[in-house]
């Protein structure tokens, strides 16, 4: 291993997240880095990104080039990561994570409440569609691609802005002012590893607003085949270094509900889990697509010994009771669930 190969995709946004984890690998190694950028199906794909499919539209080009030992690890949002493991490809480590709440991005600094009736919202998620119309169903929720900087473009600076090379002047009249929003909802994580966190006009609380599980965190995975040589032992005792077991607990238990309700990215749901006073506490709400309807439940279970390994059944207790308790309630008839009523 000349250098440690970090693979990222190409956006603003991911290779900020990758930097910032080769980085601390680079520290904590001593070992030379570099940045690899794959293209994956989500980002050539023009469709909505709750039709393209399912999980794994961002993460499965980068997992075909570890395999093919192009690089020596991945970086992923977490939220993007599919739910079942893999047979070749361990969770390496997940970091500390970040600000896991949305954020309103409006005009004038407005929050939700002070957007005008009939105001345009940009968003490409089922789970802030419902989220939004529930709060305020007059609003006029348009379904947005594209990076964080083109999502602000068409709310605080020029609508016209697009991801590709086309000029923008050359849209017709119409057309820009179509491209025009209010307001997009963003991640709050995302604005502030890019510096955009003085565009968010208010942030939305987890306990009112729960957001995608994982939402926040990074994970990096490595070949579960490891390298034995002295860089290859250096790697990993980094990742090692910088697994966070707090948060690898969280998100393990939000992601258990997702797995466990069979929901996909077209479902609308939000899951918050949090450690606290020796307890590990997991909130999951589904809602109708409309915003109309919703189901939530809530449960704690006790930290039993120290370690990782007490977080992590803790997380899988709360988790099952949360699931258990969503599925008796029926979510399949308020959303589009694997998982049936029982």
């Amino acid at each position: 291993m000349s250098a440690l190969r970090v693979g990222t995709r190409g956006s603003a946004l991911a290779m900020a997240q990758a930097r910032q984890v080769a980085d601390s690998l680079g520290r904590a190694s001593g070992l030379d880095v570099e940045l690899v950028t794959v293209t994956t199906s989500g980002d050539t794909a023009t469709g909505s990104l709750s039709r393209l499919g399912g999980t794994g539209v961002f993460t499965g080009a980068l997992r075909e080039a570890l395999l093919r030992e192009e690089i020596d690890v991945a970086v992923h949002s977490l939220k993007d990561l599919p739910t079942a493991p893999h047979a070749d490809i361990a969770l390496a480590a997940v970091p500390r994570r970040a600000d896991a709440r949305d954020a309103l991005c409006a005009r004038d600094a407005r929050t939700l409440d002070a957007l005008p009736e009939g105001a345009r919202v940009g968003t490409g998620s089922p789970r802030r569609i419902a989220q939004l119309l529930a709060v305020r169903p007059d609003l006029d929720v348009v379904d947005i691609r594209g990076n964080i900087d083109t999502r602000l473009g068409r709310v605080l600076d020029d609508p016209d802005r697009t991801d590709d090379a086309t000029p923008p002047r050359e849209a017709p009249a119409r057309g820009r002012e179509e491209r025009r929003l209010d307001a997009v909802v963003l991640a709050a994580a995302g604005l502030d590893r890019l510096d955009r966190a003085d565009a968010a006009s208010q942030r939305f609380e987890l306990s009112d607003w729960p957001t995608a599980p994982g939402q926040g965190a990074l994970a990096i995975e490595a070949r579960r085949q490891r390298d034995a040589s002295p860089a290859g032992r250096a790697l990993a005792e980094a990742l090692a270094a910088l697994d966070h077991a707090t948060t690898r607990a969280e998100v393990a238990a939000e992601r258990a509900v997702l797995a466990g309700l069979e929901a996909g990215c077209a479902a609308p749901l939000g899951a918050t889990a949090l450690i606290e006073d020796g307890l590990l506490f997991v909130t999951a709400t589904v809602y109708a697509p409309d915003g109309a309807a919703r189901l939530t439940s809530s449960h704690a279970a006790s930290i039993d010994g120290r370690g990782r390994s007490a977080l992590l059944e803790a997380a899988e207790d709360a988790s099952q009771r949360v699931v258990d308790e969503l599925l008796d309630g029926g979510p399949a008839a308020l959303a589009p669930l694997g998982g049936a009523p029982r």
